[in-house]
């Protein structure tokens, strides 16, 4: 293969639910070479190779990523935890600017950043926002670091050889552990210990929340678009709204899943989950040695605060994902069999019994 076509991926974030995914299809699409950037480093393959960095430090970032010289394509999949809305902005914003910064000047053949927003940008976790969310909306009152991010990338593509996309998904399920924002973990584990300890499988979320409409996106499906947008010419400097394409209510999903654990359902009744999963620790640990299963700490498979925010909007949530068909990507994921799937596998994998 010449070296003009060779693609060589920079995933920033690679350890997450989403930047997990897009390394492993990266990986099997075969035609990408596929460095990892994370701060937990991670095992490489034949195509694939982690670099262990430290992104809020700029000059770790300048040392790790300086050698980077043959990098095509940034996909920016990070995320730092902060507790308010406003201390979110700076860690956040200053990741994505210091890869730009280590990036832009060694790798001539820089061609794309593409960075991973959300549905924050259009306010969905303030409260009722206008529904279905278009990519064309307006943006709300900061702070909003999504927005930040895509403010930055705008100003820096100008005049420049390379173009960005903003990929715009609702909740994403898919396989990671350590993740903070993993709604798949929350419910495979909330579930096995409802099994546990005999109790049917309650939906624990505000009055409301169980018969409003909402939809997710699959971390594969996540993958295929973030890679199209960020190689076809028609999506240079485009934000796009990716969802499953399908919409469901938790009134119907819920029984479904409880299904998969032999569990009934009972009344939904409104509990926090990181006020009462936070002494299931010790039960974790007995029950990861009573079935054989992987030994992660209970920390590892535990996102409780993102499960409690999930299941608190009593309000719709979707977006309309329909200019990315116009744009040519026509996928979709059918959700309650992406929800069966990632359980299925969780029990595969040994996460859960």
């Amino acid at each position: 293969m010449s070296t003009i076509q060779q693609k060589v991926a920079l995933v920033v974030g690679a350890q997450g639910v989403i930047g997990r995914n897009l390394v492993e299809h990266l990986d099997a699409l075969g035609d990408w070479e596929v460095i990892g950037l994370s701060r937990r480093g991670g095992e490489a393959t034949e195509r694939v190779r982690h670099v262990s960095v430290d992104l809020l430090d700029r000059d770790d970032c300048a040392k790790r990523l300086g050698e980077l010289t043959e990098v095509t394509h940034i996909f920016y999949a990070a995320y730092q935890d902060r507790p308010t809305w406003a201390e979110l902005v700076p860690p956040n914003l200053a990741m994505l600017v210091n890869v730009v910064d280590a990036i832009e000047p060694v790798a001539p053949g820089l061609t794309h950043v593409s960075l991973m927003q959300g549905y924050k940008v259009y306010g969905a976790h303030l409260g009722p926002f206008k529904t279905p969310a278009r990519e064309s909306d307006p943006h709300h009152m900061p702070p909003e670091f999504n927005v930040d991010q895509q403010a930055f990338l705008e100003r820096r593509q100008q005049g420049a050889a390379w173009t960005w996309s903003a990929l715009r998904p609702s909740v994403v399920c898919g396989f990671a552990l350590g993740n903070p924002m993993n709604l798949a973990m929350v419910i495979a584990v909330y579930g096995a210990i409802s099994k546990e300890l005999g109790l049917p499988m309650r939906f624990p979320g505000k009055p409301g929340a169980y018969d409003k409409l909402l939809e997710m996106t699959d971390a594969g499906l996540l993958a295929k678009a973030t890679v199209w947008a960020a190689t076809d010419p028609r999506c240079a400097n485009q934000a796009f709204n990716i969802n499953n394409g399908d919409l469901f209510r938790w009134n119907e999903m819920w029984p479904k899943i409880a299904r998969f654990f032999d569990l009934e359902v009972a009344t939904p009744l409104p509990m926090s989950l990181s006020v009462v999963m936070a002494d299931k620790e010790p039960l974790w640990r007995e029950m990861t040695e009573k079935y054989g299963l992987e030994s992660h700490s209970y920390e590892e498979v535990s996102s409780w605060a993102f499960g409690d925010a999930v299941f608190s909007w009593d309000y719709d949530f979707m977006a309309d994902g329909s200019k990315a068909r116009r744009f040519g990507f026509h996928e979709f994921v059918d959700t309650e069999r992406m929800f069966l799937d990632i359980l299925a596998d969780l029990r595969t994998r040994r996460i859960i019994p």
